[in-house]
């Protein structure tokens, strides 16, 4: 397999399918460790504060490009 053809996204949800020919081994590594040196009180915390945030930011607008019209009836 080529690693540049895989959609890691997709075809590793059940864990890496590549092995050491895997492009994102870096993160991988990244992420164990922060498993291992993380306590599962500090993981909730953060996740309660990265909701916190999300839940508290103001609405982010979206413009549609100036070339689109509404349909009109």
């Amino acid at each position: 397999m080529n690693p540049v053809e895989i959609d890691c996204k997709t075809a590793c949800v059940n864990g890496c399918i590549l092995g050491d020919q895997c492009p994102n081994l870096e993160y991988r590594e990244q992420a164990s460790k922060f498993i291992q040196e993380t306590s599962l009180d500090q993981m909730l915390t953060i996740a309660e504060e990265a909701l916190r945030k999300r839940m508290t930011a103001p609405p982010k607008w979206i413009f549609p490009d100036d070339g689109v019209q509404p349909n009109q009836e």
